[in-house]
């Protein structure tokens, strides 16, 4: 069975100010999830499920249907803010949804296979997809998940501090943590760009080779059951505190305590790109453009 590609497209954007998710990076108006689709379809995934709000339906519809006819199966989970599915009868009042890992448990009824999840706005470069699509289809199981460890190095803005998931990696190559740092950047240093986080107003430099989480996991539909426990209490723990989110770091490190799963970090080479600002934008553009010269796309994805 081929596995299934789950892209996480319901966000706000509100640092970049507009619907990011469809917007045009390509030499022929394509959007940043047209590359990750590309990649995916060249690495063997048989279908991609599109994480969105229902209002936003009609519009990627209009833009990805056609395109995507006959080259591989869609379908469109839609994240609301209903609770009474998992069983909470509660009326909470809140601006924007529960976050990523309540965005992937709403696909709970669309999705029976191996699939990976993965953000609207990044780029990840074929060879993560290559390297998570040979994992789905020969080491997943119901207690082996995985994520992408991309050097942190090789995936902040120039354009202000971004959040990041720092894992921490044992000897064989599964995590034992991951720690969401929300202000991580560059400074020069000596002449050489390194990486801090901020953290309690203190600055802590990490390597620049250490491996962190840009939202690309790999799992079984095992942790959706799993994902809904955690999620009840999480909601219980937070009905009063509007802008806590049900990240899916929250969910592997849980399941990681709790011995359920182990996450095999699977380290990628490639160069991220993602527009978290407006003024990344044209750095994007410009990276896509160089890939499309340099052959690694064709001009036209579809």
């Amino acid at each position: 069975m081929k596995p299934t590609l789950l892209i996480l497209a319901a966000g706000m954007a509100s640092r970049y100010g507009s619907m990011k998710q469809i917007d045009a990076f390509g030499p022929n108006g394509e959007t940043i999830i047209d590359y990750s689709i590309y990649d995916a379809i060249k690495a063997g995934f048989g279908k991609v499920s599109f994480i969105i709000r229902e209002e936003f339906a009609d519009s990627f519809k209009s833009i990805f249907e056609p395109k995507l006819q006959g080259k591989i199966a869609t379908d469109y989970v839609f994240q609301s803010y209903d609770l009474k599915k998992y069983g909470i009868d509660k009326e909470i009042e809140r601006a924007k949804p529960w976050g990523t890992a309540h965005a992937v448990l709403e696909a709970h009824a669309q999705i029976n296979e191996p699939f990976c999840v993965i953000n609207a706005d990044d780029f990840y470069g074929y060879e993560a997809f290559d390297k998570m699509a040979k994992f789905l289809t020969s080491e997943v199981n119901d207690q082996t998940f995985s994520l992408m460890g991309y050097q942190v190095d090789k995936t902040l803005s120039e354009h202000g501090t971004v959040s990041r998931g720092v894992c921490e990696v044992d000897s064989q190559g599964n995590m034992t943590a991951i720690n969401e740092r929300t202000q991580v950047y560059f400074k020069e240093v000596d002449g050489q760009k390194r990486v801090f986080y901020q953290e309690n107003e203190e600055e802590v430099e990490i390597p620049n080779d250490t491996r962190v989480s840009m939202n690309f996991w790999g799992f079984t539909p095992a942790v959706f059951e799993e994902s809904k426990k955690l999620f009840v209490d999480f909601v219980e723990a937070n009905q009063h505190n509007p802008k806590a989110e049900f990240f899916i770091p929250l969910v592997a490190d849980e399941l990681i305590k709790l011995g359920k799963a182990t996450f095999k970090v699977i380290p990628t080479s490639e160069e991220w790109f993602g527009v978290t600002y407006k003024e990344d934008k044209p750095i994007v553009q410009a990276n896509i453009s160089a890939l499309v010269e340099k052959g690694v796309y064709p001009e036209k994805l579809f």
